[in-house]
């Protein structure tokens, strides 16, 4: 177990991924999932209550309301062993950062939750038309209500995540201890550099979305395979890359080394970067599970890790 930031949220390695609930896994499927990954150790369930409103007849919150009716039918113990983290402020029907939007957002969340609190509460994505005061005060009341335990920024520039963090600091709020963002072997440019400086200055925790980049990073995606998945297109992009070329050669050969998944790998490599916690991943059937959870027992050489960095730059 591993601490995010200055919380007392001590979390799994890898965080799993809820948006495929109620979209590519059915409700069965994904008690099934939540079930073998807890079974395992894992802690930590990451969601949005925007989840998942882009699929055909849905309207968001579907991953949330799973989530929910699985604490209903395991019962309070296992609500008390979970860390939840889920997000406010892309829901159709709770666009932005503003104060009363908030409000309503996080008691649609716990409703469909079926839970009094939520662990850790993530701004989805900045609302630059909000002051950081404003959004930062709803979420201090909340805290204070104990409705939310801890709170975490998502999609955020370096400048504005430094203006919460100094607000916080100032107005005695409650202050962001994580920070979810798009970073993996293929996609470095995002985070490293000025973001990551700031997270690891002041202590922040980093979660890491598209850990996986798609799939890319199973190695299922190799040049003339076919791969039914609802990703295959965002995934089949990097083949197109000298990048993407380099990184699987790189991640066959340490996955090789250590009789390993390659999507193991690439896992082992995120966490092992500064500020990494936990990165998050999903998946959709039990048997792409196991090479997930892995990663946990996973640890790669200093070499290995240069390897990965240098094919991946």
């Amino acid at each position: 177990m591993a601490r995010i930031g200055s919380s007392e949220l001590d979390v799994f390695p890898l965080a799993f991924g809820g948006n495929v609930f109620g979209w590519t896994a059915d409700e069965k499927e994904s008690f099934e999932l939540l079930d073998a990954y807890t079974a395992a150790g894992g802690n930590f369930i990451d969601t949005a209550d925007v989840y998942s409103a882009w699929v055909p007849g849905n309207s968001g919150g579907e991953s949330e309301a799973i989530i929910g009716r699985w604490f209903a039918a395991r019962g309070k113990s296992k609500r008390d062993q979970v860390v939840v983290a889920t997000k406010v402020g892309s829901h159709p029907d709770f666009r932005g950062l503003r104060a009363e939007n908030v409000r309503s957002a996080v008691e649609a969340s716990l409703r469909r939750l079926q839970t009094d609190r939520i662990d850790l509460y993530y701004t989805h994505r900045d609302d630059p038309d909000t002051p950081v005061e404003e959004f930062l005060g709803a979420l201090d009341q909340l805290v204070k209500e104990g409705k939310v335990r801890e709170i975490g920024a998502s999609n955020i520039s370096a400048e504005r995540l430094t203006e919460a963090l100094a607000a916080s600091e100032r107005e005695g709020l409650a202050r962001y201890v994580a920070l979810q963002q798009h970073y993996n072997l293929v996609e470095r440019d995002e985070y490293e550099g000025t973001l990551a400086e700031v997270v690891g200055a002041h202590g922040l925790s980093s979660v890491p979305y598209y850990a996986l980049a798609a799939g890319f990073l199973t190695g299922k995606y190799r040049p003339g395979a076919k791969v039914d998945s609802a990703r295959a297109g965002s995934a089949g992009k990097y083949l197109d890359s000298e990048r993407g070329q380099r990184v699987l050669v790189a991640l066959d050969e340490v996955a090789e080394a250590h009789g390993a998944e390659v999507a193991t790998v690439a896992l082992a490599w995120l966490a092992a970067q500064p500020t990494v916690v936990a990165p998050i991943a999903s998946a959709r059937t039990l048997d792409q599970l196991p090479a997930l959870l892995a990663m946990a027992d996973l640890t790669l050489s200093a070499d290995e890790v240069a390897k990965l960095t240098a094919a991946s730059a």
